[in-house]
């Protein structure tokens, strides 16, 4: 794992994405895959965190899906009428094989699909289909841009499966109330423009952002269930690569859970906003004097505020909100001392 090729990684992501935009308005890479009467999604680590959201999505919708972590001994039964889309960026997770294996002993018909980042993988070779991210070698040895992807293609399953494009919804703070309809490809463009502006103007917001987030006792990131994957992947960008103490919490959980550490400790929150449940984590934040910076939308009290093109759109976050603690979290592995 290398600092400066993670950064190098995340430089990337505008390209990639418009890339993966024109690659699926050219073809949809699930149109060789039949809807079937449910889907199993199949991960560890940050595919399970995007899993995750794709299958609540699909229940969102009629759709029956579940995701599981493919390491659990207690996996659902799977036959003839159920997909199974296991997900590793590698194409190699010991735990997603082994997965794939145990159900196909079971023997029950399932269709098995791969979506990895490369091909010719050995878990291609045990499923039936292959979908491709699209996310070119991460050389840094961080699933950043692989990340970003799932969810990118995991969204076009969804587009297809509901039979309409995804759908916007408003400002941040508010319930999530539908909007126009958007092609995957046309959201994957709106994320591209958010994630440069992003990279363009980090010279203006990293440093303020890295000083109030990176506190002595961790940094804790706060996300609506919806975009949980986000709190998740950006809690996990700090722990991997500059290997400092980060949590992740879902935000009308977080005052089941985590308020009790705003009287105790040195409490650092990024809150990616958009929870109808926030009026209650902004009463403790703001009682007990926590540091609270915001990311894609503006909150009462928030000490800093990240704003980018497109925010008002809640998928666009989805896709975009993880870059800016990557960004920090490249920050401060860059000037770590070097390991020998």
């Amino acid at each position: 794992m290398e600092p400066d090729l993670f950064l190098a990684d995340l430089e990337e992501k505008p390209r990639r994405l418009t890339e993966l935009a024109d690659s699926l308005r050219a073809q949809d890479p699930w149109s060789s895959v039949p809807a079937t009467q449910s889907w199993l999604l199949l991960g560890m680590g940050s595919s399970h965190y995007a899993n995750q959201v794709a299958a609540a999505r699909l229940r969102s919708h009629g759709v029956a899906a579940v995701a599981e972590l493919a390491g659990s001994d207690l996996l659902p039964r799977v036959g003839a009428g159920t997909t199974v889309v296991a997900v590793s960026a590698s194409g190699g997770s010991a735990e997603t094989l082994d997965a794939v294996r145990r159900l196909r002993a079971a023997g029950d018909g399932a269709r098995f699909v791969a979506l990895t980042n490369r091909r010719g993988t050995e878990l291609a070779d045990l499923c039936d289909l292959e979908v491709g991210l699209a996310a070119g070698e991460e050389r840094g040895g961080v699933a950043c841009r692989s990340f970003q992807h799932t969810l990118a293609l995991l969204l076009a399953l969804e587009a297809r499966l509901t039979g309409s494009g995804l759908r916007t919804t408003g400002e941040a703070g508010s319930p999530g109330s539908p909007g126009s309809p958007v092609s995957p490809s046309d959201l994957l463009e709106r994320a591209a423009e958010a994630s440069a502006h992003l990279l363009d103007t980090r010279d203006a917001w990293l440093p303020a952002l890295s000083s109030a987030v990176l506190g002595p006792q961790g940094t804790h990131v706060v996300a609506p269930a919806r975009r949980l994957s986000s709190a998740l992947q950006s809690a996990l960008m700090l722990r991997e690569g500059p290997r400092l103490p980060a949590y992740a919490c879902e935000t009308a959980d977080w005052s089941h859970v985590d308020v009790y550490l705003t009287r105790t400790t040195d409490y650092r929150l990024v809150l990616l906003p958009g929870s109808r449940w926030e009026p209650e984590l902004l009463d403790w934040v703001r009682k007990r004097g926590s540091t609270l910076v915001a990311v894609g939308g503006d909150v009462p009290g928030a000490a800093l505020t990240v704003r980018y093109p497109h925010d008002d759109v809640d998928d666009v976050r989805l896709l975009t909100e993880t870059l800016v603690l990557e960004l920090v979290a490249a920050r401060a592995w860059q000037t770590q001392p070097r390991a020998d």
